[in-house]
């Protein structure tokens, strides 16, 4: 359920991001999506009455630092960037390449999670799916805007992959409401040196600030700490998984409310990406249960 929760929610996400960018610039975005996620989150803990300050919280500055930029200042600002130069479904779809970056970081930083031959299958075909988006517009214009755009959230998807093995490794089995306000706090204080300088420029349009705001309180607040349950049950490469099903919402809402066109090489890459992260995630199920039994997740 966490699960198909994450996917709905971030499959908004991409649409309120396409909106919110109009009026602000990426980091100003972040700012407002981190900050506004941050109060959410401590109103859901204070109501249900849940320590806002870990006890040691001297100690987990570094990793909620670490997350911050892996898991937040620097996706949440190339997704942003990026989506000023593409689609936001397109955007998506290159999102959803997070666990192909996943399984290949895998095998050298968790020895004991590597996938199998069949899953590194699964990944070059995911990564064959990327090339089917990127390759027309490269050969007809070189590294125009679009390309650069797709390339800044391939940044992204790789940066999710890192936070999501430094979680497994460091973060595993701790509060996930802990773990999440203590990562959005950190993103908001180290973004908001890089958003400063473009506050003045930003234009309070309705729909722009409750884009942001919907981003921050549901896509960082509450599927934050989902997403942080997801990682804790399932591991690093089934959990960044969640990017499976967020395209096939997020371009029905780009077709449907923007109007974005949906081409043949958009279509075929979906499929191919979608089709490697499926092989990319055969066979493990199980394994990844029996790992994981010992240490449950903190909910």
């Amino acid at each position: 359920m966490a699960f198909a929760a994450i996917a709905l929610i971030w499959g908004a996400s991409f649409l309120f991001i396409k909106v919110a960018v109009q009026d602000m610039s990426p980091t100003v975005l972040v700012l407002i999506r981190s900050s506004t996620g941050l109060l959410a989150l401590a109103a859901i803990m204070a109501a249900t009455h849940r320590r806002l300050i870990p006890v040691d919280w001297k100690k987990r500055l570094l990793p909620f630092a670490i997350m911050a930029i892996t898991g937040g200042v620097l996706p949440w600002v190339a997704i942003a960037w990026g989506e000023e130069r593409i689609s936001s479904g397109l955007a998506s779809i290159l999102n959803a390449t997070t666990p192909l970056f996943a399984a290949i970081l895998v095998f050298w930083v968790i020895p004991s999670e590597r996938p199998s031959l069949l899953n590194y299958a699964g990944v070059l075909i995911g990564l064959a799916g990327v090339v089917i988006l990127v390759l027309p517009d490269l050969t007809a214009g070189g590294l125009r805007g679009d390309v650069i755009g797709t390339l800044a959230v391939l940044l992204a998807s790789a940066s999710y992959a890192v936070a999501a093995l430094y979680q497994r490794r460091r973060l595993r089995g701790m509060n996930v409401y802990e773990a999440n306000i203590g990562q959005l706090a950190m993103t908001a204080l180290l973004v908001l040196p890089l958003a400063a300088p473009t506050l003045p420029s930003v234009h309070l349009e309705l729909k722009s600030i409750a884009a942001v705001l919907a981003l921050g309180i549901a896509g960082s607040g509450v599927a934050g700490v989902l997403y942080y349950y997801v990682l804790n049950s399932l591991g690093p490469v089934r959990g960044s998984g969640v990017t499976l099903l967020i395209p096939l919402t997020a371009v029905f809402w780009g077709v449907t409310i923007l109007h974005e066109a949906v081409t043949v090489p958009i279509v075929a890459g979906m499929v191919v990406i979608l089709a490697g992260i499926v092989l990319t995630n055969v066979g493990r199920g199980v394994a990844s249960r029996q790992r994981s039994e010992p240490e449950k997740a903190v909910a």
